[in-house]
């Protein structure tokens, strides 16, 4: 995140963040961001996220990155928000989580209009327009 940061930086852009208070305690913040949230609990970082979001890009990441993900996939899936979620695929690392999408609505766990509510594209330009188009088709989960 620093890299991407740093870049943004370069480039005039404006950069936020928000970090728990024991992560920035390791020294784990970026000192010169634009505008530094510090909250108490990885809960409140996420609902500050959300609320400052206008849409979600995803990219190549851990535990952490799926978590974030699939909470704000769930939340889109039953209508909490209708903000764009976008996968940046880079070198196809996502491609083994979408098939496991398309598994799950193989198997009836998900509606096949589900696999809509995630846009994917391998470059960030690409992405970014079809994360502008988004128009979420919201199905009822439950018949």
């Amino acid at each position: 995140m620093g890299e991407i940061a740093n870049a943004v930086l370069s480039h005039k852009g404006r950069v936020i963040g928000i970090i728990p208070k024991f992560l920035k305690d390791k020294e784990l913040a970026h000192d010169n961001i634009s505008e530094l949230f510090i909250v108490d609990t990885m809960h409140t970082r996420k609902a500050k996220m959300y609320e400052l979001a206008d849409g979600f890009i995803v990219m190549p990441g851990g535990y952490g990155t799926y978590e974030e993900l699939f909470e704000v996939l769930s939340w889109l899936q039953i209508g909490i928000h209708n903000k764009p979620i976008g996968l940046l695929n880079v070198n196809g690392f996502f491609d083994p989580l979408i098939k496991m999408l398309e598994h799950t609505v193989d198997k009836g766990f998900a509606k096949p209009e589900n696999l809509k509510l995630v846009i994917s594209a391998d470059n960030v330009v690409t992405l970014y327009q079809l994360m502008e188009n988004f128009k979420p088709k919201v199905v009822n989960k439950w018949t």
